[in-house]
């Protein structure tokens, strides 16, 4: 069953419900203050004529008495022990005649159905010492009766009312309390689907969008949203952030493995080279030759198991595998890196500034990699006669390692894209042709890891201040 379908059901049978609610107690409440004031004016007639009854009162007498009524078609007669009737009022002959007593003794039901009985009855209506009755008359036709006896003598006064002015438009509105609920039911059916259609048009929209991405393979498509502010609006807004998105992620992943294809392919065709120029030349080639063929070989091969770990370290940050975080002091892995970094110096001068103990929650191994990334970058772009720097101090609640260095610099339009994976700045590039620009994305990748960041700061030809701030474990 579509949603459509779905949707105009509930709204269908919801308004249904309602209506029927409402019509069921529009009814009852409108049926109750028709019958209850007839109930009334029964009991205010018989009080009354109750009031000017005389026992020694004269047939002639006691028919006038009668006569004064509150309604023209309420009757009241008199009745004696017997059940005779002594004295009526005029229009009397039009109602039934009925025993008191058994309507004393046996009170009837109201004269409305149980439906009607579920309203409040908005007039109080005090029966006293008098009995309510229902009679039916030779036509078919109901009257209501109210029986009181009098007090001091054996008899009663019975007063009835017709119940037909009543009980028809009452019969009326029972048969279109069902018709109003079916036609509210059905309209709402019809207007629902409607309007579901057009509700949920923007979702086909959606839908059909999604299918011709999946069928396509392509990004390039857009929902359009138009001046819908709704949430289905929203959902468009943010359909077309994900695509967005999802574009932008895909565009990287073309990136990535081109470059990582292009990377990886020039030290594998090295080593194919050299191996395939020791095979066939072995015979001719001097030792010099061959062992230059081989160191080659393997400081190619190097590279490309360098390559290979820094993929892997990527492909562990784009998984979302964390770290093992636990209480690390930094400032001696700081000094086991820059031990490790004194082993790459090639004329530059390499110092401690600065330096401050200062302990984290991380991951030693790791941020022991980022300072010799850092580390590294500096000695490769910085000439024999520059410095680096390696510092540490504590600022509040931040550890702050500070890597300074008196290199080429960075040109300002490459800076933002540094941390970029396979990013290489011309001069870097040229000064460094066995890097694989993943470096940096590694380090970046290791201080969020640990809630910290890296920011770089640089001047091109006067250096480079890479400064990584980690929160302290106090």
């Amino acid at each position: 069953m579509s949603l459509r379908l779905r949707l105009a059901l509930w709204y269908g049978g919801l308004t249904g419900l309602v209506v029927f609610l409402a019509s069921l107690l529009t009814y009852a409440v409108h049926s109750r203050i028709h019958y209850d004031p007839l109930d009334q004016s029964l009991v205010r007639a018989v009080e009354h004529v109750a009031g000017e009854y005389a026992a020694d009162s004269t047939p002639q007498e006691l028919t006038a008495q009668l006569t004064v009524l509150l309604s023209p078609d309420t009757t009241v007669r008199l009745y004696d022990a017997t059940g005779q009737v002594v004295a009526a009022s005029p229009n009397a002959t039009l109602a039934p005649v009925v025993d008191p007593r058994a309507v004393l003794t046996r009170p009837s039901e109201p004269p409305f159905d149980p439906l009607i009985g579920l309203a409040p009855s908005l007039i109080a209506v005090n029966a006293g010492r008098g009995r309510f009755g229902l009679a039916t008359d030779p036509t078919g036709s109901r009257w209501r009766l109210y029986v009181l006896p009098v007090s001091g003598s054996a008899r009663y006064l019975v007063a009835a009312a017709p119940l037909g002015r009543i009980d028809t438009p009452v019969e009326r509105l029972r048969q279109l309390v069902p018709l109003l609920t079916l036609l509210g039911a059905i309209v709402t059916l019809v207007g629902g689907g409607l309007m579901a259609g057009s509700a949920l048009r923007p979702v086909a929209v959606l839908t059909e969008t999604a299918g011709a991405i999946a069928r396509a393979r392509s990004f390039n498509r857009r929902v359009p949203v138009g001046s819908r502010r709704d949430e289905l609006g929203q959902l468009a807004a943010t359909f077309n952030e994900m695509l967005n998105s999802l574009e932008r992620a895909y565009q990287a992943q073309q990136r990535f493995v081109a470059d990582a294809s292009h990377e990886l392919r020039a030290p594998l065709t090295a080593i194919q080279g050299n191996l395939e120029l020791l095979r066939r030349q072995r015979a001719t080639m001097s030792e010099a030759e061959r062992q230059e063929a081989l160191t080659e070989t393997e400081r190619e091969a190097a590279r490309l198991a360098r390559l290979v770990a820094d993929l892997l370290a990527l492909a562990r940050a784009d998984a979302g595998v964390p770290l093992q975080r636990y209480r690390v002091e930094l400032d001696r892995v700081l000094l086991d890196a820059f031990s490790e970094a004194r082993q790459l110096v090639r004329g530059q001068t390499l110092e401690l500034e600065s330096f401050e103990p200062a302990q984290v929650m991380g991951d030693a191994d790791r941020l022991k990699q980022l300072l010799l990334i850092l580390l590294d970058n500096a000695l490769k772009y910085t000439p024999a006669e520059g410095k680096v720097l390696l510092g540490l101090r504590r600022d509040g609640s931040t550890a702050e390692v500070i890597v300074r260095d008196t290199g080429v610099g960075i040109p300002p339009e490459d800076l933002p894209h540094v941390f970029e994976r396979f990013y290489r700045a011309d001069p870097a590039r040229a000064r460094d042709p066995g890097g694989t620009g993943l470096g940096l994305p590694i380090a970046q990748w290791i201080a969020e890891q640990h809630g910290g960041r890296i920011t770089l700061q640089s001047q091109l030809g006067q250096g480079t201040i890479a400064t990584v701030r980690l929160p302290l474990h106090l």
